[in-house]
């Protein structure tokens, strides 16, 4: 073979594996979809399931907030479950989670059958939260990790801007969201109908997804995991594999013990796992998920008619979508840390502006013209800096700042803490926003608290995990 024969046979190979590594990395993110549309389908949902079941506001903070406390469990649970049975089966397992409950979640009988189903899809969410990030950053070649990993929140955000996208056109279609629009059927039932299709799409596709080659590798099947490192880069196999078993010293199931250090004469917790808790609990302490959870609400709170709530709403997940993408653009350029302190500044900023404007609310909660324009570019200002920093970030570190050995249960209690904090930050909106609460203005004053919080939080214990191998961990 000559020079240059061998040269476009070389470069045919890299992009047949470039294509391959894309490819499982976009089939495992459809869980991350899945996520991010089952999370905010119930946006649109929620004002329409207050008024048909006559719910107060602590039943509608459950009704949001409880299938929160599963998808912790769910996190928590799923990398034993991984562990155990792989990470496809675990994705298998969720999709099934997904379609029942989007099935349930539109033919429910009361607002306690409604909270069940949303529950079950809440199991679903904690497990695809973890599994994927797991799955892409064990697959993923290192230089190419940081890009890939954040395909995770990319499909999340997309997921967002689906859910509230076909939440907005049903409400068109139908007039609004509490109207029929099928027969009998009402519009926000068919809100949650729309989640079966990318359910079932899911399972299909983990269930064509290779094994991940570091869970065949601990499980004792080389060649298989050969195999799969094969597509994906197939110089240095050998090495690779050898590298990945050296990084297995303990055979034994991760336990949580394995998380306790030795400082200073004294058994204490990994610094490590604090500074993975810490980016966990806090990403969702800015109120993040208030924008999309409770938006429409939110806008119509304050004086925004229900069409034009719902579209801000739309408006602020193509901010979302689009901010993203730059993320994924500039994590392997710029790094890690710096994109999360810039992040941290930028929200401090926004929320502390929109802590004002909702401050200068009138008497029947109503902003005035200039507040309300000014709130809304702070708002989607806020969701700038988020999407390009928080959002991906998080993810990504998670799935890099653990070593082999803790990874799989350092990421299950990060999850679950995370899942935690976003039920809590759910479940207390609407009751802070609430006729007995303390306002929407104090409220946000809690979150642009935390955001400042994060920027000494990043910079004194956070640590950059750019280009490193993951047994360097």
């Amino acid at each position: 073979m000559n020079p240059s024969t061998k040269k476009g046979a070389l470069m045919s190979n890299a992009r047949s594996n470039m294509r391959h590594i894309v490819l499982i990395t976009l089939s495992a993110a459809i869980g991350g979809f899945l996520f991010g549309f089952d999370s905010s389908v119930i946006n649109g949902a929620n004002g329409a399931l207050k008024a048909h079941f006559h719910a107060t506001d602590y039943e509608l903070a459950w009704a949001v907030s409880l299938a929160l406390i599963s998808a912790a469990v769910g996190a928590f649970f799923a990398g034993r479950i991984a562990d155990a049975f792989g990470r496809v089966k675990c994705m298998l397992f969720a999709s099934d989670l997904f379609l029942l409950s989007a099935i349930g979640s539109g033919i429910p009988f009361g607002i306690s059958d409604f909270i069940l189903w949303r529950v079950i899809g809440g199991f679903g969410i904690g497990m695809a939260s973890i599994i994927a990030p797991i799955y892409i950053a064990e697959t993923a070649p290192a230089h190419l990790r940081g890009r890939l990993g954040s395909m995770q929140q990319f499909a999340i955000v997309i997921g967002i801007f689906v859910a509230l996208l076909s939440n907005y056109l049903i409400v068109r279609i139908a007039g609004s969201a509490n109207n029929p629009m099928i027969g009998h059927v009402k519009a926000w039932q068919v809100m949650f109908w729309v989640e079966i299709i990318p359910a079932i799409l899911y399972g299909y596709a983990a269930w064509k997804l290779p094994e991940s080659p570091r869970y065949l590798i601990h499980k004792g099947f080389i060649e298989q995991a050969q195999k799969v490192l094969a597509q994906i880069n197939p110089e240095g196999v050998d090495k690779e594999v050898e590298t990945i078993q050296s990084s297995f010293k303990n055979k034994k199931q991760p336990k949580f013990i394995d998380l306790i250090k030795i400082i200073d004469g004294k058994e204490r917790i990994s610094p490590i796992l604090w500074a993975g808790l810490g980016l966990a609990i806090l990403q969702q302490l800015v109120g993040i998920n208030v924008i999309f959870y409770y938006g429409t609400m939110l806008w119509q709170s304050v004086g925004f008619g229900e069409s034009d709530a719902f579209l801000t709403s739309v408006i602020s997940s193509g901010v979302n979508l689009v901010m993203t993408v730059v993320a994924i653009l500039l994590i392997d350029k710029i790094g890690r840390k710096p994109l999360l302190l810039i992040g941290s500044i930028g929200m401090a900023i926004t929320l502390s502006t929109l802590t004002v404007c909702f401050m200068s609310a009138g008497a029947d909660g109503t902003l005035p013209g200039t507040a309300a324009i000014i709130a809304l570019i702070a708002a989607n200002l806020y969701i700038t800096f988020f999407a390009a920093t928080w959002g991906p970030v998080m993810w990504v570190m998670l799935g890099e700042m653990f070593n082999n050995r803790i990874r799989t249960i350092a990421i299950a209690i990060c999850g679950l803490a995370q899942w935690f904090a976003n039920f809590v930050v759910t479940w207390t909106f609407p009751v802070l926003t609430g006729k007995d609460g303390i306002g929407v203005g104090p409220t946000y004053a809690l979150y642009s608290f935390f955001a400042i919080f994060s920027i000494f939080f990043v910079a004194k214990f956070i640590k950059e995990t750019k280009g490193k191998e993951l047994e360097e961990m």
